[in-house]
């Protein structure tokens, strides 16, 4: 009878303690800060010319050590101005604007490299890049009018785990929007020239350092040895 309950408890030790390193975190929760960008009707060249301000909050699933989900919401404030082109508009007219930006957006997430720490097995890294692409709704505020358009986010980036459940990130991003309406109703298209769903079309961008961190957990089963 005692060597039944001994090997009963060695049993069940031997199973919590594999658990127990089996078990990965597959949520987390996080956000970003950094400067936003914007390229349109006010500013053709460098993004990031007139600079702003971005920010926003996520929660991210991690289905495996590759791929993820990630839901999002942030805000941006944009500008522009005509006169820092080289092109002119028609009649000579200059224009500038100031905009506040508000985003959701949905996108899946891939890593180039295993992300994650220990489970030497799966050759994971700490230091993975990974690119992302989704789908959003987007409002700008400008000149007292709201504007709402779909936007098609594209993300590259890099992340680092200093810890089991710590990530740290820096990533750009580019916003494709399917309107001409980001920078407010008079530059809408001033060239004249009807835009289409991606032709003449604004652009934001975010550019961001971010910390998130993991919850909840999984389990997988490994039958590799080491």
């Amino acid at each position: 009878m005692r060597l039944n309950i001994l090997a009963m408890a060695l049993a069940a030790s031997a199973l919590t303690g594999r658990r127990a390193q089996e078990a990965r975190n597959m949520g987390e929760c996080g956000a970003s800060l950094g400067m936003s960008g914007y390229t349109g009707d006010a500013n053709e060249g460098f993004a990031f010319r007139h600079p702003g301000v971005h920010a926003d909050i996520f929660g991210r699933y991690n289905f495996n050590s590759r791929w993820s989900g990630r839901l999002q919401a942030g805000v941006n404030t944009i500008s522009g101005n005509t006169a820092d082109m080289d092109n002119a508009l028609p009649g000579g007219a200059a224009y500038k604007f100031t905009a506040t930006v508000a985003d959701v957006a949905l996108r899946g997430e891939f890593n180039f490299f295993p992300y994650g720490m220990g489970e030497t097995y799966k050759r994971l890294r700490r230091w993975p890049p990974y690119v992302g692409l989704g789908v959003g709704v987007v409002m700008s505020s400008v000149d007292s009018r709201s504007y709402a358009s779909l936007t098609l986010p594209i993300a590259a980036g890099v992340r680092y785990k200093p810890s089991e459940r710590l990530n740290l990130g820096l990533e750009l991003t580019m916003n494709k929007t399917l309107s001409d309406n980001l920078d407010g109703r008079d530059l809408a298209d001033p060239y004249g020239i009807k835009s289409s769903l991606l032709k003449n079309t604004d652009m934001y961008w975010a550019l961001g350092v971010s910390v998130s961190y993991e919850f909840g957990e999984r389990c997988e089963t490994c039958h590799r040895i080491d």
